[in-house]
């Protein structure tokens, strides 16, 4: 029941937002011969919000637990250890992804123990238009440290589990109960080819379809 509550807040909550787009549109074109200026800055503002909505989109995903096998995460995450850069050595992208170029996210821990997240790439190429987005991440586990909720857009915490994480704290998978979206990533930009078909192995037998896996293109001079 619980979870029945979350989902139809959850979907009224998007399909709020899906509305407000429509009405902006409807907006924007009758205010289109007035003031170019402001109607490019609303646009920008547009733009931001529709990536929300597909972030959202992608969290709240349905999913029938009862059908999955259980996603084990890590024993314990020394969250200290793990704040700082990652890069983003691999990953089924979700939608705002697709294409990005030298992506990197970081962690710090904020006074309240939340995730304060910055994810950066550059879109399309090495030379594209900078990305930046910051999602707050919240502990679930505080046993394990290794079960989060991402929060691109409230109220909607996105599932994200540390399945792995190498003991020198240097590469980790991230990955979800949905097995849709899954992320490789190091503390450098790049990692042994030996090791990266490793991780490829380990998310496959956590269910993933390897298929979907994608390089993520890194490139710092």
């Amino acid at each position: 029941a619980s979870r029945t509550n979350v989902t139809v807040a959850a979907g009224r909550g998007v399909m709020g937002l899906s509305a407000g787009l429509l009405v902006w549109d409807s907006a924007l074109s009758a205010m289109a011969m007035v003031n170019s200026s402001e109607i490019h800055k609303l646009l920008i503002l547009k733009n931001f919000l529709t990536s929300c909505l597909a972030l959202t989109l992608a969290g709240c995903a349905g999913y029938d637990s009862a059908a999955l096998p259980p996603l084990k995460t890590v024993a314990h995450v020394d969250l200290p250890r793990f704040m700082g850069d990652w890069y983003v050595i691999a990953n089924i992208p979700t939608f705002i992804e697709k294409g990005a170029h030298n992506a990197v996210e970081s962690y710090r821990i904020d006074a309240d123990g939340t995730i304060a997240t910055t994810f950066t790439f550059r879109a399309g190429g090495f030379d594209g238009e900078e990305k930046r987005y910051t999602p707050r991440g919240f502990v679930v586990d505080r046993e394990t440290n290794a079960l989060w909720g991402m929060q691109f857009l409230w109220p909607i915490k996105a599932d994200y589990r540390i399945t792995y994480l190498a003991d020198d704290y240097s590469v980790t998978v991230i990955s979800r109960i949905q097995r849709d979206y899954v992320w490789i990533m190091a503390r450098k930009p790049s990692i042994a080819e030996d090791e990266y078909q490793r991780l490829v192995r380990l998310i496959g037998a956590q269910g993933y379809d390897v298929s979907k896996i994608e390089k993520v293109p890194q490139r710092w001079n």
